[in-house]
């Protein structure tokens, strides 16, 4: 999951990805993890440890204080490459969506925007992406059977939020 912020902010979509991560690690045999990009932003990566990151990969360096999408971008291209997930999720915020498309382009895989539902197939283990269709009438069902990550945008307020723990995670920190 990653964990957008901005200026020490947190956007609640996150915390609600890792609770939906929670649900989907758990139906694929795994664990939930986080990544933090931002400058001093380790106090962000603790947090993501109490909505149930067991490993938070936290990229910190000056050049991120702020978000531009290019070093974003090549920040969470770079960590995904490195640690191949199997799912990668990011809240369909306006700067969520300006970096996923970047992203998924840099690391060759597909991209479900907006989702409004997630799950697993049981006997395949891929991500059912479930988002309205063109119109809103019906409901898509899209897979992503030859490419990782499986990668979606979520829209804020589709999950709930977890409910925040005393749990710690492994944080990792990650040089550009």
């Amino acid at each position: 999951v990653y964990v957008e912020q901005n200026e020490g902010r947190v956007a609640s979509v996150s915390w609600e990805l890792l609770g939906a991560g929670a649900t989907l690690a758990k139906k694929l045999d795994t664990k939930v993890e986080a990544v933090v990009i931002g400058y001093q932003a380790e106090e962000i990566a603790r947090q993501a440890g109490s909505y149930g990151a067991s490993k938070v990969y936290l990229i910190d360096d000056p050049l991120l204080k702020h978000y531009r999408t290019a070093p974003y971008a090549k920040a969470l291209s770079e960590a995904a490459i490195s640690q191949h997930p199997e799912v990668l999720l990011i809240g369909a915020t306006r700067n969520g969506r300006d970096l996923s498309g970047m992203v998924a382009t840099n690391i060759g895989t597909g991209l479900t925007a907006d989702c409004t539902s997630l799950d697993v197939e049981s006997d395949t283990g891929l991500l059912l992406q479930i988002r309205p269709t063109w119109g809103g009438r019906r409901m898509a069902v899209i897979m992503t059977p030859k490419h990782r990550p499986q990668m979606s945008t979520v829209r804020p307020g589709v999950f709930p939020r977890p409910p925040k723990t005393n749990r710690t995670a492994e944080i990792v920190q990650v040089r550009m």
